[in-house]
């Protein structure tokens, strides 16, 4: 079965021209001009006038009628289509009012503000924007083509980490538009959602324009994720939390259903983004600088300050739950969520060993283990629960450099990464 194209709706040229029925044959069009036509018929007529291929427009009947059925259709509506939806002459919303799941509250009034900082990362993403042509691929393009540019381990970690991300912001993306947004019942958080679901589909952008300029094969990329174990077994592990939560029919509003949902949040916030991406951004950024791949470090770099802010605001999201219904944070959960951060590290590690069976870039697999090992150990605090590696340090302190979102270039030997929309633009 072919896909159809919007091509397809508006090219006349490919469908057989319907002609309308006439009460009189074919040969009436030798009819005297001097025939007579009434109003209603000269507006019809002109309506349907000849179009040119690849036109549309709209064959209506007198002007007059349809505005009549409209007139009609408004005075019958319905100002009150259900309470749950909008509840006519209801009291304004009051801070208190205010809930992150199960809020009964107007969802359409985004003020007054209860969450102040999840408004405060809507902004600061916003001025955070950027785009992926906006970065000068020439130099990766030219190293990539060269057979002594890259040695074959190094083409495996940009080949795989391009395989990984052009997969997994669709996968956060996909779970954010139909799964998280529906459940999560603020108006701020939800603001800062959609800014967040945007962000992904660019990052997806990102990869593809990567891709595409590097003359990668796309199918072997974008299908990693379904033919590489160590890459299709994070996929996997991510998919299984947001199976529930995209049924159209679930709902919170029980123990197990919110336990459902926090479970979810943590998965793909903590897990997905705070977790799964480290590695591959490690590899990538410290490519970068060794002055290798430059285009598609800058891009990573980008997306690494993003997600560092998605996961900021997952964390901020979960605990202000936590807070909220404290029955769902029961010591079970708490084992649970610990279990979870585990097999995600654990996932990452083998990914790793996958990636660099030998030493590269100033690193190895057993540098990267110990490093996400420091990792997990975050995320487990900022979740408020107990860390489970012992004496585990960061062997790349540079990373933290990297995600600063203040930290500043030379603007005469490199683009400022410190991007920033005109409007938001301090000089």
């Amino acid at each position: 079965m072919s896909i159809l194209s919007w091509d397809d709706f508006e090219d006349d040229s490919q469908k057989p021209a319907v002609t309308e029925s006439k009460p009189t044959p074919v040969e009436s069009q030798k009819a005297p001009s001097t025939q007579m036509v009434s109003d209603a018929q000269q507006s019809s007529s002109s309506v349907a006038a000849p179009e040119s291929p690849g036109t549309y427009s709209v064959r209506s009947a007198n002007p007059a009628d349809s505005l009549a059925r409209a007139s009609e259709s408004l005075n019958n509506l319905d100002v009150a289509p259900g309470l749950e939806e909008l509840e006519m002459g209801a009291a304004r919303v009051q801070v208190d009012d205010k809930a992150m799941i199960n809020c009964r509250a107007d969802l359409n009034q985004l003020v007054p503000f209860k969450y102040e900082w999840a408004w405060q990362k809507y902004l600061d993403g916003c001025a955070n924007h950027w785009m992926p042509q906006e970065v000068n691929m020439n130099h990766d393009i030219a190293l990539w083509k060269s057979e002594t540019g890259l040695s074959e381990d190094e083409r495996t970690i940009v080949m795989r980490s391009l395989g990984f991300f052009s997969t997994a912001d669709s996968l956060v993306a996909n779970n954010l538009v139909l799964a998280i947004y529906r459940h999560i019942t603020n108006p701020e958080c939800r603001q800062y959602l959609l800014r967040q679901a945007f962000e992904e589909a660019i990052h997806t952008h990102a990869y593809q324009y990567c891709i595409e300029s590097l003359g990668m094969d796309e199918g072997e990329v974008f299908n990693m994720y379904r033919e590489v174990p160590s890459v299709a077994r994070k996929a996997a592990w991510g998919l299984k939390y947001t199976q529930s939560l995209s049924d159209p029919t679930f709902n919170t509003g029980t123990p197990e259903n919110d336990q459902l949902l926090l479970r979810n949040l943590i998965a793909f916030y903590c897990v997905l983004e705070g977790i799964f991406f480290y590695c591959g951004f490690t590899q990538i950024l410290s490519m970068g600088r060794r002055n290798k791949m430059n285009g598609v470090a800058e891009q990573f770099q980008y997306i690494l300050r993003d997600e560092s802010m998605h996961l900021n605001f997952g964390i901020d999201m979960i605990n202000q739950i936590k807070i909220e219904n404290p029955h769902l944070w029961t010591a079970e959960f708490q084992e649970e969520v610990i279990q979870m951060i585990l097999e995600g590290t654990m996932l990452e590690i083998e990914y790793a060993r996958d990636t660099m069976p030998r030493g590269v870039l100033g690193m190895n697999a057993a540098m990267m283990e110990e490093y996400l090992k420091f990792i997990a150990n975050r995320r487990l605090a900022q979740l408020g629960l107990p860390e489970q590696f012992a004496g585990v340090n960061n062997p790349f302190q540079w990373m933290s450099e990297m995600m600063d979102l203040r930290k500043e270039k030379n603007f005469f030997e490199t683009r400022v990464t410190d991007y920033q929309t005109g409007g938001a633009l301090s000089w």
